[in-house]
């Protein structure tokens, strides 16, 4: 019942295995590894293999970019797993069948796995291309694979723990982005600080690595099986409202308060009164009711992760080493990448989801009132809590330290993270309108933005390692104005303690102002379109 004969996973195959876009996404994967290869591919006709450091480079390259690529991918598929069954309103029927709680968590995660597992299996071929170049032996290639697996098998587990708790997957989807994230960029850090060690190197992954990912696996597992026996929400099929104040006298850590500032910045109370005769009705179901609900169980559990997170960031880059302050704006950033849609992302698909589409479209609400009430509500959610982590560099200005000489590249900072925020949160309301599902939405959300942000920063660090000499080494140049992280690096940073890392290139950070600017443009006027186009058009 557990392997040859588990309904789930064979339910589950079968659908996944059917769908287009899962062969669609293997092509798409083989061929951007193959061209990462052949683009890198050493152009000497006779080879050094006494000292193949290309060689070596290559193969680093390949492993750290797929590795960073299946944590990338893993909630994708694995975040909906439970959370699907209960906005499928099927959860209770899986639960009331003859299966055993491990059946499920094992059938739930192999069939999230198999699609990985199809990934890395046909990018053997292409690492074996690398072999003949020297400088890898083959077990450092089994070992590269099998920490791999085994990082992949333990995200698969965080992203079916988190798939336990919350009944979207929305909120499931962005949970498990903040957990696992840290750990991917950990586990590169680790692999590169290990890189001249060898033997080591070997020892650690081969050890240490299943050690860890299967202790912490078996803790997720045991949590996933007692939550499966014992439901707190089973009888509600997934769409109950959850009671605020009872949620917060019984929460654990973080509480929220939504009569006290500043909680009430971004979760302000339930309105008790009759509305102004001048105000947004949709704008106020938002960010009143409907953003939160589903709880706050993930807005506090965002809140806790990212100020955990922050806390070490912060104490390094700004005050340890302020040289490295860029750093710390390209994690403000990730943080809003991360939450942004989140918020966005559902604002047109929950209403088709709760099949009230309908009703709000035969209402004197105009769709200018409709956009502008979901995007302000998404948007003032997601700047709050980016200004939770924004805060610090405020108090950095304020302290006197060399901050004090830097205010213009200070200034730059926080103009970055404002039109990215805003950027997020059009991104994420454009998908919403154009997709069925807010978890679709929210996944070519992330898609869209995240290639967009981070395509031209993997692109540099590519061509200065391997081709630094060649035509599109201009062009890559170029495309950097439409990142924020470069932006946020090219900015001139002059301490006491040293220099910006980064070459100071003023033209990168107005490029991307302008560039931000148009895009943002762009989107709200498609969106406005899609709102009176698509659906109806009102005055």
């Amino acid at each position: 019942m557990l392997f040859l004969e588990n309904p789930v996973l064979q339910r589950e195959l079968v659908i996944n295995l059917r769908m287009l876009r899962g062969f669609l996404l293997l092509f798409a994967y083989v061929a951007l590894l193959g061209l990462l290869v052949y683009s890198a591919w050493p152009a000497e006709q006779k080879l050094d293999l006494v000292q193949p450091v290309k060689a070596r480079e290559l193969v680093n390259l390949f492993f750290l970019g797929q590795y960073l690529l299946m944590s990338l991918m893993t909630p994708s598929f694995a975040a909906g797993a439970i959370t699907g069954e209960k906005e499928r309103s099927s959860f209770e029927m899986l639960l009331a069948s003859p299966l055993r709680p491990a059946a499920i968590v094992l059938g739930k995660l192999l069939a999230s796995l198999v699609p990985l597992g199809e990934l890395m299996i046909c990018s053997l071929p292409i690492v074996m291309l690398c072999l003949p170049l020297g400088g890898v032996s083959p077990l450092e290639v089994f070992a590269a694979y099998f920490a791999m697996i085994c990082s992949v098998i333990l995200s698969g587990m965080i992203s079916l723990w988190c798939s336990s708790f919350f009944t979207r997957t929305s909120a499931s989807l962005v949970v498990s982005y903040l957990l696992i994230l840290p750990l991917a960029l950990v586990g590169v850090l680790v692999w590169r600080a290990l890189e001249q060690l060898g033997g080591a190197r070997l020892a650690v992954v081969m050890t240490v690595v299943p050690a860890v990912c299967g202790s912490v696996g078996a803790l997720l597992w045991y949590d996933i099986c007692r939550r499966l026996l014992h439901p707190p929400d089973l009888g509600s099929e997934g769409k109950q409202v959850i009671d605020l104040e009872t949620e917060a006298e019984q929460a654990v850590g973080l509480y929220i308060n939504r009569d006290e500032w500043p909680d009430k910045l971004f979760a302000p109370p339930k309105r008790t009164t009759f509305l102004e005769d001048d105000a947004n009705p949709i704008y106020d179901k938002e960010i009143r009711s409907e953003i939160f609900s589903q709880g706050t169980l993930m807005l506090r559990l965002v809140i806790q992760i990212s100020m955990i997170v922050a806390f070490f960031v912060m104490a390094y880059c700004l005050f340890i080493a302020p040289q490295h302050a860029a750093w710390y704006v390209a994690y403000v950033l990730l943080f809003n990448l991360l939450v942004g849609p989140v918020f966005s992302a559902g604002s047109v698909t929950s209403e088709r989801e709760r099949e009230t589409l309908d009703l709000l479209l035969v209402t004197l609400i105009t769709p200018w009132q409709m956009l502008w009430g979901k995007l302000l509500s998404g948007l003032r959610v997601s700047s709050v809590l980016t200004a939770f982590l924004v805060w610090p560099m405020v108090l950095a200005c304020l302290m006197p330290l060399d901050f004090w000489s830097n205010l213009p590249t200070m200034a730059g900072y926080f103009l970055i993270v404002g039109v990215t925020a805003v950027t997020t949160s059009l991104a994420a309301l454009a998908c919403s309108t154009l997709f069925r599902k807010s978890s679709t939405a929210l996944v070519a959300t992330y898609l869209t933005v995240g290639t967009v942000f981070f395509a031209p920063v993997a692109a540099l660090a590519f061509v200065r390692t391997f081709v630094p000499d060649s035509p599109a080494a201009g062009a890559v140049e170029a495309i950097q104005a439409l990142s924020p992280f470069s932006a946020a690096f090219s900015l001139p940073l002059e301490t006491s303690k040293g220099s910006n890392l980064a070459t100071a290139d003023a033209r990168v950070f107005f490029g991307f102002m302008a560039f931000g600017l148009l895009l943002n443009g762009t989107l709200l006027a498609a969106v406005t379109w899609l709102f009176k186009a698509r659906w109806r058009v009102s005055e």
